[in-house]
């Protein structure tokens, strides 16, 4: 069985059930022409509130990832073909893919910010959503662009194979030949570079964007990854960003870090920390970027700085949701 990398797999940590996401209707397929700034506040705020509620940015950030992961930088034929953050994943095939499972709860949890604002894209929250997720924990805040034109048919989805894996299948092969590119490899770090490669990011975006992983919880019935639960996730208070507590999360999964609600550079200093809590993960694939020497001068530096972790961070986010974007002006 193949295991959807972690790198594009934070795990939900809201209680909402996975379920085969409705067809939109066509009045809301795509977004309009003449989307108003004033309706992606009133989203924003709307967003935010959902956040404070359901401590759900982790699941927010892997659902736009997911959506945005798809691209193909090498496709040259006409929009949307080449994938990326173009809200296809809200269909059918595409919300049922192997590496989104779990996703059809987050895609709604955001229904109702389209339901108030028909006009924002679905992309446009969707991408929206896992950027208000990050800066609402204590992340960098990420100068995103807005206006994005939606995926209006399943006919448009990308085919499933397109993200990566954070460990070998059972012959030792991360990655497959499926997707629009073959991605499988038997090393890690090759395995990571075909497929961010193939997006157009560099070794610099796949280290600063798996720094993501301080952000959230991997589970195994959607990743194959992850203990049922630990004494981090177990209902007991986890910390947030503004140094209160809260116990307002399902419990369940695995993290990569103690306090996992909060988005520091705290992934790259708990990797290479043999006395951490054998309750954490460290997967294959975070543990090469401390070995391969592509990737390895960018982890010690965001080890080292969070600030420096911060401003690669959020260029390398903004990027990632751009990629396949077809943007109209907004009023």
């Amino acid at each position: 069985m193949k295991i959807a990398c972690a790198t594009l797999l934070l795990a939900a940590i809201t209680g909402t059930q996975a379920f085969t996401a409705p067809q939109p209707l066509n009045a809301r397929a795509s977004t309009s022409l003449s989307v108003k700034q004033s309706d992606l506040d009133g989203a924003q705020s709307l967003i935010d509130g959902i956040l404070q509620e359901k401590n759900c940015g982790p699941v927010f950030v892997r659902l736009a990832w997911h959506d945005s992961g798809t691209h193909d930088a090498s496709i040259t034929e006409a929009w949307p073909k080449a994938g990326g953050a173009i809200a296809s994943i809200r269909f059918d095939p595409e919300i049922n893919h192997g590496a989104n499972a779990g996703l059809a709860g987050a895609v709604k949890l955001l229904e109702p910010v389209k339901e108030a604002f028909p006009d924002v894209s679905y992309a446009d929250i969707y991408q929206m959503a896992s950027a208000r997720g990050i800066a609402l924990a204590g992340g960098p805040k990420i100068d995103m662009k807005y206006g994005r034109v939606d995926a209006s048919s399943p006919e448009q989805c990308s085919p499933e194979g397109n993200l990566p894996d954070a460990e070998a299948g059972d012959e030792g092969k991360f990655g497959g030949v499926g997707g629009t590119a073959s991605t499988e490899d038997t090393a890690a770090e090759w395995h990571l570079r075909k497929v961010f490669y193939r997006m157009g990011l560099g070794d610099e975006e796949i280290v600063a964007l798996s720094g993501a992983h301080t952000f959230g919880r991997a589970y195994a019935d959607r990743s194959g990854l992850g203990a049922e639960k630990t004494k981090f996730t177990n209902g007991t208070p986890t910390k947030l960003s503004d140094g209160s507590e809260t116990d307002k999360y399902t419990p369940g999964g695995s993290p990569w870090v103690e306090d996992w609600l909060v988005f520091d550079n705290s992934y790259f200093t708990t990797i290479t920390d043999a006395s951490t809590s054998d309750e954490l993960l460290k997967l294959t694939t975070d543990k090469i970027l401390f070995k391969d020497a592509g990737f390895k001068p960018f982890a010690e530096k965001f080890g080292e700085s969070k600030d420096v972790f911060f401003e690669s961070y959020a260029k390398s986010h903004k990027a990632l949701s751009e990629l396949g974007s077809k943007f109209e002006a907004i009023e």
